[in-house]
């Protein structure tokens, strides 16, 4: 009696998983990346959600980097919406481990001239009702905020600038408001008073997120105006700032490319262990689900 032969069949290869150590977070304006070659959109769901649009992982200046546009391709989502959780856990996802944050700024001193470039350390929160935690929900963590941005990326986004030509300024406050109208003159007047350097609608939701995931991040700030409180200009709008973020777009386009080739492989900072004390809940009494949930976060302690 002949025997049966079974066919066999190739072994299917399983897709391998796109992986990024840097991320680029674009703001008004940068809704892609230049350069980006072997460039491939990879579309994640969060245990928060969906991100603000796909991700684009690519080879830039060499390094494999995911780039994602903050408010989506087309600007569909005011600063209030943006799903932040979201996308920062999108990142970690994709083990990122630096976030170089692309923004535009108004400006509240004199010397910060439209065009030039800031890269702020401090930040101000005058927001109300953002999410920006990923804890909760059966975990409790508090985990330090004192310096808010990686002093190490903030100080190769700066001598980036400087490499191609860009006039920078390093370091200063960035006072986060809600959006999406811009300052009352008694406002604007009030942060100049309090001596904050930028205003901004995005950063600092941002940056407690990428703290919390063990993120370096650090931000390249595009002054576009003085906000409105300068008696030698008219009130800011969305044309004159649309304007001068295009009329930067390629130095801040150089900025990144040349901070990505300027970054470190290994990370010397604090950033990656600032949970390593945060955590207070009793681990026994942490739900299963939240574990799960934040496994991408807190999967190396083991709680």
């Amino acid at each position: 009696m002949a025997k049966k032969t079974q066919s066999k069949r190739p072994a299917r290869k399983s897709a391998r998983k796109p992986s990024a150590r840097l991320g680029i977070i674009g703001g008004s304006g940068l809704y892609g990346m230049p350069g980006l070659e072997k460039a491939r959109e990879v579309k994640l769901r969060t245990p928060f959600g969906d991100p603000s649009d796909a991700l684009v992982v690519g080879t830039l200046a060499g390094r494999q980097v995911a780039f994602l546009a903050r408010h989506g391709r087309g600007h569909r989502f005011l600063p209030s919406e943006v799903n932040y959780r979201a996308n920062i856990y999108a990142m970690k996802m994709l083990g990122v481990e630096r976030i170089i944050s692309v923004s535009a700024v108004g400006s509240l001193r004199e010397e910060l001239v439209p065009l030039e470039f800031v890269i702020p350390d401090q930040f101000f929160d005058r927001t109300r009702g953002r999410i920006s935690t990923f804890f909760g929900q059966g975990l409790v963590a508090h985990g330090p905020f004192d310096k808010p941005t990686c002093a190490d990326l903030g100080a190769t986004l700066a001598d980036a600038c400087e490499k191609v030509g860009v006039t920078v300024h390093r370091g200063g406050t960035y006072v986060c408001m809600e959006g999406p109208l811009y300052s009352t003159l008694a406002e604007s007047l009030f942060y100049r008073s309090l001596n904050f350097d930028i205003i901004g609608m995005t950063n600092l939701t941002e940056a407690k997120l990428a703290r919390e995931a063990e993120i370096c991040y650090a931000s390249v700030s595009m002054v576009t105006d003085y906000d409105c409180w300068h008696p030698g200009h008219e009130s800011v709008t969305s044309d004159q700032v649309v304007a001068n973020v295009n009329r930067n777009a390629e130095n801040v386009q150089k900025v990144v490319r040349a901070a990505v080739a300027l970054v470190s492989e290994e990370r010397t900072c604090r950033c990656g262990s600032s949970l390593a004390t945060a955590f207070v809940t009793e681990r026994s009494k942490i739900p299963a689900a939240t574990k799960r949930r934040l496994a991408a976060i807190i999967g190396k302690y083991k709680i």
